[in-house]
C-alpha cells in the first residue's frame, strides 16, 4: 500500500538528491526508489505534488508510521528548502555569470541526515574514487557482510553491515578480493576501532557536539582525512554550514565566486582548505554546505551517472561464490584500476 505526503519537487527532488554523490545505496527499479534498512526496504516515488512511500518489512507487519519517521528524518524535511534557495539565489546574483544560476537549474537538492556509521564507511570508500564505483563497493559490503532484509520486484536487498560484522580478522583480505584495494585496510581498522575504544553511540552523539570537536574525533579514524570528515559532518552529523573542499570545489570558488588563488593548484594546504570553506560560509551562511551541494551537482556532467539503476542484486554467502553477482563481477574487473 502506498501512502502520500504532500511535497513538491522544489522541496525534494528524489532524482537529483539520490544521484548527487551524498548517498550510494538507493536503487531505481521500474520507477521506484528503494533503500534497505535493517528491518525494511523503503520505497519512494513522486509526482509534481506528492511524495509516495511504502515499505517491505523484513518480518514485522507493515509500519507506515516508522517509514514516514525515517523519511522525515533522513531527508531533513523539517528544514524548508525553498526559502534557502531564494537566499542562495540572491547571494549568487552578486557574482554575475554568463551561465544560468545553478539554483534555478537544480531545484530540490537538500542535504540528507544519514546514518553516521554508514556515511563514515561510504566516504572512506570515496578516496580517489567516483560515484559509480563507490556505489558498487557499498552494495558489495551489504551483499557480503550484511543480512538479507527482503525482496522487492524480484530483487534482494541487504542491510549495511555494522562495525562488528566488518571487524572480523578475515575482513581485510576478503575486501581486497572484492576490489577495495587500500580502502580494505581502512574499513577493517575503523570497524575494529568502533568495537573497542570508540563506538557507534559516540559517533552518533557527535551530532550534539561542536563542529571542531566532531571533526577532530573523525580524524582519529583510519582512512578519514579533512575532506571525508567534513562530508560526514555535513551529511550525517547536522553540521549544515560545513563545506567539504577538494580541487573541484576550489575551481568553483575561483571561477564563480571571485576567490583569489592560483588556478593550477593540485593539492590544498590546510590554510587554503579553511579559507575556501569560510569563503562559501561568508557568501551562503549557516546552510553553506547545502548550497555547495547544489553547486557540486550543477557541475557534474551527468547526474544519471550509471548508478542507482539496478538489473539485479543476487544473494551471496559470506564466502565469495564461483558465480558472483553482477556487482561483484564488475568490481573484480575494475579491481586493478582502484587498488593502490
Amino acid at each position: 500500500m502506498w501512502h502520500t505526503l504532500p511535497l513538491s519537487p522544489a522541496e525534494l527532488s528524489l532524482a537529483k538528491v539520490l544521484r548527487c554523490g551524498q548517498t550510494f545505496r538507493w536503487h531505481h527499479i521500474n520507477g521506484v526508489w528503494s533503500f534497505a534498512l535493517a528491518d525494511r526496504v523503503v520505497l519512494l516515488k513522486q509526482d509534481a505534488n506528492t511524495l509516495y512511500y511504502s515499505q517491505v518489512m523484513r518480518q514485522a507487519d507493515p509500519d507506515a508510521e516508522g517509514t514516514l519517521a525515517f523519511i522525515t528524518d533522513y531527508f531533513n524535511l523539517d528544514v524548508k528548502l525553498e526559502p534557502l534557495y531564494r537566499h542562495w539565489e540572491a547571494q549568487h546574483a552578486k557574482y554575475p555569470s554568463k551561465s544560468a544560476s545553478p539554483f534555478t537549474r537544480f531545484p530540490g537538492i537538500r542535504i540528507l541526515r544519514q546514518d553516521p556509521w554508514e556515511t563514515t564507511v561510504s566516504f572512506i570508500c570515496s578516496s580517489n574514487n567516483n560515484v559509480k564505483r563507490i556505489s558498487k563497493m557499498c552494495d558489495a559490503l551489504c551483499v557480503n557482510f550484511g543480512h538479507k532484509v527482503a525482496e522487492y520486484d524480484g530483487h534482494s536487498f541487504y542491510s549495511f553491515p555494522r562495525p562488528q560484522e566488518l571487524a572480523a580478522s578475515d575482513v581485510e583480505a576478503r575486501l581486497r578480493k572484492l576490489g577495495f584495494g587500500y580502502r580494505a585496510k581502512y574499513i577493517h581498522q575503523t570497524a575494529k576501532l568502533m568495537t573497542s575504544t570508540h563506538s557507534v553511540e559516540r559517533l552518533e552523539a557527535l551530532r550534539g557536539d561542536p563542529y571542531e570537536d566532531a571533526h577532530e574525533y573523525l580524524l582519529e579514524l583510519s582512512g578519514v582525512g579533512p575532506k571525508v570528515a567534513d562530508c560526514i559532518c555535513l551529511m550525517a552529523l547536522d553540521k549544515h554550514h560545513v563545506v567539504p573542499v577538494d580541487t573541484h570545489v576550489y575551481q568553483i570558488a575561483l571561477r564563480d565566486y571571485r576567490y583569489k588563488g592560483k588556478r593550477d593548484v593540485k593539492t590544498l594546504s590546510k590554510p587554503m582548505y579553511q579559507g575556501i570553506r569560510q569563503h562559501f560560509v561568508d557568501i551562503f551562511g549557516d546552510y553553506a554546505g547545502w548550497a555547495q551541494s547544489v553547486l557540486f551537482a550543477s557541475d557534474l556532467s551527468d547526474l544519471n551517472n550509471g548508478i542507482n539503476v539496478v538489473a539485479a542484486v543476487k544473494q551471496e554467502n559470506i564466502e565469495i561464490k564461483k558465480e558472483a553477482s553482477p556487482i561483484v563481477k564488475s568490481m573484480a574487473k575494475e579491481a586493478s584500476e582502484i587498488q593502490a
